[in-house]
Formats: structure tokens, C-alpha cells, sequence
């Protein structure tokens, strides 16, 4: 790993920002001013960029001997098959000299599509604005948002083959409950930073501390920093049977599980499975539908529901159906644009938070672009994807419609959050999750609900899991 240095970006070309230098080679610099000169810069631009980088090599060749390396933090390990991961896992693991300048130059480069005059935003005309790729390029800053996954415990693990990381955080309180959560597509675990707090200590978040849970946060293979699947197979019903795992090779002997888009039908397949330890779940996405007999005599809330599944199905679905027949195609694409990748999951900001426009209204750029960094420099537009085709369309579907229509026994929360595209009644949710412990109407959020209402998200949980503790 070689030490960071911050340097002034050349000239009007690049604004004068400052930008990292963690590593590369002067092969991979040359190849990135290649690049940047085919996209139409001017000789004498290109010439002054490899100008730069001889300069920024020579300066990390001759960096003082006294500079010290980083230390990783020293913790005694949960269990013999759980690694603490290092404070650099976020930035210089994943974060090279390549990236930065590759990625400074590509959106500099990068020309946007010309709009529908008078566009609505249901015509895309709001992904992404051009006032917003400048700030990923000169304000938004990586260092940041490493700190604050720095902040929390680390953990990686291998299970099935595959290296799982995960945010490990215990509460200070006595008898806290462990509990998993998991985040759904396109999300990461940077949707819970603001929820860990509250759950691990709810006596600094207007709780008590019988509210304590230890929280447990994994990245779903192929999403984040976890491995990447090569072979068919990782579904649901498999993520499910993980985290069971993960939770028994932590020692937890009676935990909860808690999840939101794909991690409701984690938690969902973790019910159906009914393992003894698992003493309920909570979903802020349920996976239920109305049957035909309960289409008449709907009331107002459940029109309003069938309304919103027939308008994604029509206008908001595209995603869905390209994710889980052509995952492979798609991924070309976004893995060779930041811009692209940006769009394709900044445009569901914007369609699934509780905004008056914008997604701006519900969360920050910055918050956006640490989740859009979690896709972009891991490479997973197209390993996130495929858990579309390998659970809906190609591999496993009855797997998972097994998972969807089998009545649940273990108790049961649900949260409906009136931006959430499925929100189904009391009655519809009754029919299939008999043991309903918890079942409550928000008055404001969206699909990301603990990123966006991270206190009402949290009382939630406390107020559904208060009935099994």
C-alpha cells in the first residue's frame, strides 16, 4: 500500500481540485492519459496531465523514510472463521490511484444525453443533473465517508466460498437482542449508518436500555465489498441459509432478523426456514399480494396499494425486467461509466424515497454517492443485477415462490412507509404471516426507510421485537 498524497489536479482543465494519489502504476497513468486524449482533449492538455503524473510518481518514490504505514486496529477475534478487517479496507483497498484520476478524467469526459423539452422526471429528464457531476468530481469527498465505515467493527468471513464482510456493532447494554439486518438493491449497508446508533444505544437516542440490540450488518454477495459469486446459485433462499450461519458462528443463540427490499425476502426466507435461534423478523417491504377474493370491497388504503403495484408494473419496472433477464448486458455498460452506473441507481432515489421532486428532498448527494461509490469501484452493476435473474426469472423462481407463498409461523412485524411501492393491508398481510406481532402505517418515508426516517425506522424495530425479548 503506499501513502496518500493530496496534489492540485492540473490547470482550468481539471478546476483546480484536489484529488488522492494512492497507488497505481505509470503503465495504468499512461493508459488513463490515452484515454482522456481520445476523448477529445487538446495536445497540449494531455501533455501537461503526463506532465502530472511523472511528477506525482516522483514524489511517491522519494516520500520520506520516516512516513509510517497505517496500522490496522488489533481486536480479538469474534470466532476463529471471523477476520477483523483493517482500517484501509474502504479506501485503499479498493480505491488506486487508477481509480481516482481515471475516474476524475471519465467524468470530465463524459457528454450527457439531450433532454425532452419540458421532460416530467418520469422521462428521466432528472438523472442526473450536470450540476451534480461536478460535485462528485470537486467536493464529494471518499476520505469521509472511509471514516465513518471506519468508525464501526469490521468483520469479513467465508461462507459457501465466498468472503462475506460485515459491520459487527454491540451494544453496552446488557441483554441486548442480536439482530441482522439487511439491505436490499440498490443499496448497501450505508443505509443503516444513521440507524446503528439508536439500535446499539437507545439510552443516547431517547430509548431504554432493555430497546438495546447488538446489530449485524453483511453485504449481500456481489453487492459492496463481499465476493463476487462465479456459479450459479446464490438466491434467496441461499442468502438466508448465510446469514443462519453467520449468526451461529458469531454465538448468537436467539437472535431477530430485519430487512427492506431484498432483505424482506431474506428475512421473509429466514421465517420460512424456521430456524430455532431466530425468534422473529421484521420487513418494511412485505412480500404480499391481495388474493381475488380480497379485490372486493377494497377500502381506500388498499386501492391505493393495488394502484401503486399497477403503475410500477406499467411505468416503473424496466429495471427489473432488464436485471432479471440480461444482467450481463447491462453490466457492460454501467462498468464502464461512473456516469451510467450513477444514473441507473440515482434515477431509484429519486422514484423510491418520500421527495417532493428531488431525491435531494430525502437524502444528500453525499449520502447518495457513498452508496453509488459501494457499486462503482467494486465493479458490481453486474454481479448486484444477476440476484434478479438468479432468483426471479432463470434459476430459481419456484425456490422463491415458495418463499412467497408459504404462511409464515414465526412471529412477524411489518412497517408500511407511504412512498414504498408495496404496501399491502392488515388483512392481505394477516392472510400469509398469521403470527402478526407488529403491523403498523407510517406517515412519512420511503423504500430506504432507515436511511431516510432512521428514528421512526428504529422505534419500529423496538416497538415490534419488545414482544419477543
Amino acid at each position: 500500500m503506499t501513502n496518500s498524497y493530496p496534489f492540485i489536479v492540473f490547470g482550468d482543465e481539471f478546476k483546480g481540485k484536489r484529488v488522492l494519489v494512492t497507488g497505481g502504476t505509470k503503465g495504468v497513468g499512461e493508459a488513463i492519459v490515452r484515454r482522456f486524449e481520445l476523448s477529445g482533449a487538446s495536445v497540449a492538455t494531455t501533455a501537461a496531465l503526463r506532465r502530472l503524473l511523472l511528477s506525482l510518481y516522483r514524489r511517491i518514490s522519494e516520500r520520506p523514510a520516516s512516513i509510517k504505514e497505517p496500522r490496522g486496529r488489533s481486536r480479538s477475534q469474534s470466532h476463529s472463521q471471523i477476520a477483523l478487517l483493517h482500517s484501509h479496507l474502504f479506501l485503499h483497498d479498493h480505491l488506486t490511484f487508477a481509480d481516482i484520476l481515471e475516474l476524475t478524467v471519465t467524468l470530465r469526459a463524459y457528454v450527457a444525453p439531450r433532454p425532452v423539452r419540458r421532460a416530467r422526471p418520469g422521462k428521466g429528464s432528472t438523472v442526473p443533473k450536470r450540476r451534480r457531476n461536478p460535485h462528485w468530481r470537486h467536493r464529494y469527498d471518499c476520505r469521509r465517508c472511509e471514516a465513518m465505515l471506519n468508525n464501526r467493527s469490521q468483520y469479513k468471513t467465508t461462507i459457501d466460498g465466498l468472503d462475506i464482510p460485515f459491520l459487527h456493532v454491540r451494544s453496552k447494554h446488557e441483554n441486548a437482542l442480536p439482530l441482522i439486518i439487511t439491505h436490499g438493491w440498490p443499496g448497501s449497508v450505508i443505509e443503516f449508518m444513521k440507524i446503528i446508533g439508536p439500535l446499539t444505544d437507545p439510552t443516547a437516542h431517547s430509548g431504554r436500555p432493555e430497546d438495546a440490540f447488538h446489530v449485524v450488518a453483511p453485504s449481500l454477495p456481489g453487492h459492496g465489498f463481499s465476493d463476487k459469486p462465479t456459479a450459479t446459485g446464490w438466491d434467496v433462499p441461499r442468502f438466508a441459509n448465510a446469514w443462519i450461519v453467520l449468526m451461529r458462528r458469531l454465538g448468537y443463540t436467539r437472535w431477530v432478523a430485519q430487512g427492506g427490499d431484498w432483505g424482506s425476502l431474506v428475512a421473509t426466507a429466514i421465517g420460512v426456514m424456521k430456524p430455532d435461534d431466530c425468534a422473529a423478523i421484521h420487513v418494511n417491504m412485505p412480500l404480499v399480494f391481495p388474493e381475488p377474493d380480497q379485490l372486493q370491497d377494497m377500502d381506500a388504503f388498499e386501492q391505493a396499494a393495488v394502484a401503486s403495484l399497477a403503475h410500477w408494473e406499467e411505468k416503473g419496472s424496466g429495471y427489473f425486467k432488464q436485471q432479471s433477464t440480461r444482467p450481463q448486458t447491462l453490466g457492460y455498460g454501467l462498468a464502464d461509466s461512473p456516469v451510467g452506473q450513477a444514473a441507473w441507481i440515482y434515477e431509484k432515489m429519486w422514484a423510491w424515497t418520500d421527495n417532493q421532486g428531488n431525491p435531494e428532498d430525502a437524502l444528500t448527494l453525499d449520502e447518495m454517492l457513498d452508496n453509488i461509490m459501494l457499486y462503482w469501484l467494486p465493479g458490481n452493476a453486474t454481479s448486484s443485477a444477476r440476484l434478479y435473474w438468479e432468483s426471479v426469472a432463470n434459476v430459481a423462481p419456484t425456490k422463491l415462490a415458495n418463499v412467497a407463498s408459504t404462511r409464515l409461523e414465526l412471529p412477524v412485524g411489518v412497517s408500511i412507509y407511504p412512498r414504498e411501492t408495496n404496501r399491502p393491508s392488515r388483512r392481505w398481510v394477516d392472510r400469509w404471516m398469521p403470527n402478526l406481532i407488529h403491523y403498523n402505517i407510517l406517515d412519512r418515508g420511503g423504500h430506504f426507510a432507515a436511511w431516510e426516517q432512521p428514528a421512526l425506522h428504529a422505534k419500529e424495530i423496538r416497538d415490534c421485537f419488545a414482544k419477543v425479548r
